[in-house]
């Protein structure tokens, strides 16, 4: 599989052969199902927590005898079942969403996610990507001339503070390093962009 090579402008410069075992493998649903859902578990921090009736502050002293009162029987004015009491059965903080696969799956999801990418015509590849100083109308300008769609996504090799800084203004745009490049995010953007330096150093991950 052959790519065109961009440059800024969005001319074609020449062209890429594309690693048959990166962008030429058949994607699997539920290989991509199990990756994606794992990937989102593992970005879950677990912040949500309640208190139980043994943690909310108040409720030692017993709000009436036992008996004799004719109202039910309550040792405790912080029972779930009070106002301001505690929550019973609610989200802990101490609950692990975490997901652990093997690394071959994580490596061949990539593999299937950026060759559905490549295979419906969503894939730009850039022969450099260097901006002359930190310009969101230079990285606008970009989006145009490669026809990107509403999500992009861009991958370089090393990381850049200008192309960061420019593309924190733009709408559905997400920056990424090949290095860090996951499933999930190849299969959620509209138009993949990659710099042939980027590709040239996500392939060894196969070999």
């Amino acid at each position: 599989m052959e790519a065109k090579v961009l440059n800024l402008k969005g001319d074609a410069v020449g062209s890429l052969k594309l690693p048959e075992n990166v962008f030429g493998v058949k994607p699997q649903t539920t290989l991509l199902h199990e990756v994606t859902t794992a990937y989102l578990a593992n970005q879950r921090e677990g912040s949500a927590h309640t208190k139980t009736r043994a943690e909310v502050s108040g409720g030692g002293k017993k709000p009436w005898k036992q008996k004799g009162t004719g109202r039910a029987r309550h040792g405790s004015t912080r029972s779930p079942i009070w106002r301001h009491g505690g929550v019973a059965w609610g989200p802990r903080n101490t609950v692990n969403y975490r997901q652990e696969l093997p690394r071959a799956k994580w490596r061949l999801g990539l593999a299937q996610a950026l060759s559905a990418r490549a295979a419906d015509g969503g894939l730009r590849v850039l022969e450099s990507l260097a901006l002359d100083g930190a310009k969101t109308k230079q990285v606008a300008a970009l989006l145009k001339a490669v026809n990107a769609g509403p999500r992009a996504l861009i991958v370089t090799e090393a990381h850049d503070a200008n192309l960061v800084r420019a593309a924190r203004n733009v709408e559905g745009l997400k920056v990424s390093l090949a290095a860090h490049l996951n499933a999930y995010d190849v299969l959620v953007c509209r138009t993949l962009i990659m710099t042939k330096g980027a590709i040239e150093k996500l392939a060894p991950r196969w070999n």
